[in-house]
């Protein structure tokens, strides 16, 4: 009798096991997201991509169809030579996300743009590369040119996040040529490559930070 407890025990965290590790996967979308102010659409590149998970889709995404870039920071543990506040795309939850943080999300539209983390005690700790996007509802950000200073960007983020962390999710440089391309990274991160104009990118866009 013990046995078969132990067998069904095991089996049924196995069963658990496979549908959180199924695989997630890319799908091209098409048009731009509704909703999309006119101010951004012509930054933004009508094409997209779905990340779909177990449960459906998880996130859209779409970038602008070019980042501006400048000289490479004297600092080698920043990858992106991108100004801070900077523009990347838009991101879109259909139901309820999560940051690299693991902070809940709300489904809507939002912004992505560029930040490079400061090495200070605040701010220690929350990932191993200093390269983040943060995350702002499109309706609390309506101009798409704006390069929002540190401290500014950090208040607007808080409003995806509601907390006093911004919403953030990781960058950094693409581990393949292949693009766009879905890849696995350790034992929960999914990471979309893509290649915006001239510049290979990375975001990982499920998966919480081990801390």
């Amino acid at each position: 009798m013990m046995k078969r407890l132990v067998f069904l025990v095991c089996a049924a965290l196995g069963a658990a096991f496979c549908v959180f590790a199924q695989d997630y996967k890319l799908e091209p979308i098409a048009a731009a997201p509704a909703g999309l102010p006119a101010a951004y659409a012509a930054l933004i590149q009508p094409q997209g991509y779905r990340i779909n998970g177990p449960k459906g889709a998880w996130c859209e995404v779409w970038f602008r169809k070019s980042i501006p870039t400048g000289p490479k920071s004297a600092d080698d543990s920043i990858v992106f030579s991108i100004s801070q506040g900077t523009l990347l795309g838009v991101l879109s939850f259909p139901e309820e996300g999560y940051d690299r943080r693991g902070q809940s999300i709300k489904p809507g539209l939002y912004t992505l743009r560029y930040s490079d983390y400061p090495v200070d005690g605040a701010h220690q700790g929350v990932a191993p590369q200093r390269d983040f996007a943060l995350m702002t509802p499109i309706a609390n950000d309506p101009d798409p040119n704006a390069t929002p200073a540190f401290d500014a960007l950090v208040a607007m983020s808080t409003k995806a996040s509601n907390t006093p962390h911004p919403a953030v999710l990781s960058l950094e440089t693409p581990a393949g040529s292949a693009f766009p391309a879905l890849t696995k990274e350790g034992d929960a991160d999914q990471v979309l490559n893509v290649k915006v104009g001239e510049l290979p990118l990375a975001i990982i866009l499920v998966g919480k930070v081990q801390s």
